[in-house]
């Protein structure tokens, strides 16, 4: 199409796809994990190692109560992407007005609940005595602004569908500037602590989503919509539910797993959380190669999936691959030489420093593992591969289990357990991704028939949309 926003990916070299996919996306995600380094940097350095331990701590529970809007935003982007592939536009201007109804209704219910069953949950989690009130501000304030994260999930996800990677970036970048320079006024200006910090953070996401969503209607030509298209549409909210719902349970099973690997972690005391907690932020560095990389291979898949081309989709699996190879081996040397650099930017005590490098050097040479699992579930998700998605969560939960339980046993292994689970867990889940996808059962998961549209059709379509984005 004749517009910068909008990205065909069924046609062009496929490499150079895909990175300059990712490349946007790998940025946003970043700066993202940046601001939120950021928040654990001020929380550590100057609140404290139990507020640190604290926020951790809430960081796992509360990405249960996004998994919801994140599920079904996922589900909008196959929806759209395949949809754009078949070139059938009127039905992505619908889906992303459903987006609205289902969405935003979920994130609105998700805010109420996470606020309400704050308390609940913190004690359930064995929240120790000392860190209990940083963890209780820090949640009721980041639950509240559940309904912001699902904004800007949805928005993502459907600018992500037509191929702009960009606009979300651009907007992530301003929020994580604004976030940065928050944290400081409310933290150490003005000593809000834990709930300047979650303050700090949820006015920068407004600011994301906000920016992203004017954006997207000012210049996207999928965005000028009609009054047809504000009707519900009862196959498309179903459709929605259909693939959102079970990548919503994946969401909610992995985090789960690791509030439930987090009570082994609380288990252990002050000094453990601390450690695991500056190892964790480190890690959603690490994740976000992977995660872009996953982000751009669902995109590509979900596009060439609508238009039918099942060897295109392929070939974007295997370049996908090589590409994460190479991260991997990259992260994982810079773990091993610059472990305890790295953590002594969360914290000041040695024995924490210490503690939290050799995790690094445990976790990073599974970081491969890691990076299957993001691809494959990207390439599957986007392919409409729905069920994949309860199998991918199902593996984490039963590894996280299976495995703290055995390995937190052994004595000589004790509290170096919870660093070891997750890298077992990635292999499970990371093996179950690729043998679903050499299954090839995907290629019947088409959502869209585009062997129903006639080229007439077709043609009507482009030449309607190529006026409008002029």
């Amino acid at each position: 199409m004749g517009n910068s926003n909008v990205v065909d990916m069924t046609k062009g070299n496929v490499t150079k796809l895909l990175l300059q996919f990712t490349i946007p996306l790998l940025v946003g995600n970043l700066v993202q994990q940046f601001y939120n380094i950021v928040d654990s940097i001020v929380v550590g350095k100057y609140v404290g190692s139990k507020a640190l331990g604290a926020v951790g701590a809430v960081g796992n529970v509360m990405f249960i109560f996004f998994a919801l809007c994140m599920g079904l935003s996922a589900g909008v982007g196959i929806l759209v992407a395949q949809y754009f592939g078949a070139d059938d536009y009127e039905k992505v201007k619908k889906t992303i007005i459903n987006c609205v109804y289902v969405v935003g209704s979920a994130g609105i219910l998700m805010s109420i609940l996470s606020v309400v069953f704050a308390p609940t949950i913190l004690t359930w989690m064995n929240t120790p005595a000392e860190n209990y009130q940083y963890a209780l501000d820090y949640m009721r304030i980041t639950g509240a602004a559940t309904i912001v994260v699902a904004a800007y999930n949805a928005i993502s996800a459907i600018l992500r569908a037509l191929g702009d990677s960009k606009t979300p970036l651009i907007f992530l970048a301003i929020a994580s500037v604004l976030n940065i320079v928050l944290d400081f006024v409310f933290v150490l200006g003005f000593g809000m602590g834990v709930e300047g910090a979650a303050l700090a953070t949820a006015i920068s996401q407004c600011v994301s989503a906000v920016g992203s969503i004017l954006v997207a209607v000012w210049k996207n030509p999928f965005f000028r919509f009609e009054r047809s298209h504000f009707r519900a549409d009862k196959t498309l909210i179903r459709d929605i539910y259909g693939l959102g719902l079970p990548m919503a349970g994946q969401n909610v099973m992995i985090s789960l797993s690791c509030v439930l690997l987090q009570s082994v972690v609380n288990g252990y005391g002050a000094v453990v959380m601390a450690a695991y907690t500056a190892t964790s932020r480190v890690e959603q560095l690490v994740h976000q190669p992977f995660n872009s990389l996953g982000m751009a291979a669902s995109t590509f898949a979900g596009q060439n999936m609508g238009a039918g081309l099942h060897e295109r989709v392929k070939e974007g699996n295997r370049k996908a691959m090589k590409v994460m190879v190479a991260f991997s081996a990259i992260m994982m040397g810079v773990m091993m030489v610059l472990g305890e650099f790295i953590v002594g930017f969360f914290v000041e005590e040695q024995e924490i420093i210490a503690m939290g490098a050799t995790g690094l050097r445990i976790t990073s040479v599974m970081y491969v593992a890691l990076g299957v699992i993001y691809v494959m579930r990207g390439t599957l998700n986007g392919l409409g591969d729905a069920k994949y998605a309860l199998v991918n969560g199902i593996c984490e939960v039963v590894g996280r289990i299976v495995f703290a339980a055995i390995l937190t046993s052994i004595p000589f292994v004790g509290f170096w357990s919870v660093w070891l689970t997750n890298g077992f867990t990635w292999i499970l889940a990371g093996a179950a991704g690729y043998i679903r996808f050499k299954q090839g059962k995907w290629k019947n998961r088409s959502i869209v028939d585009k062997e129903s549209m006639n080229s007439n059709e077709k043609i009507s379509r482009v030449e309607k949309e190529l006026r409008s984005a002029c």
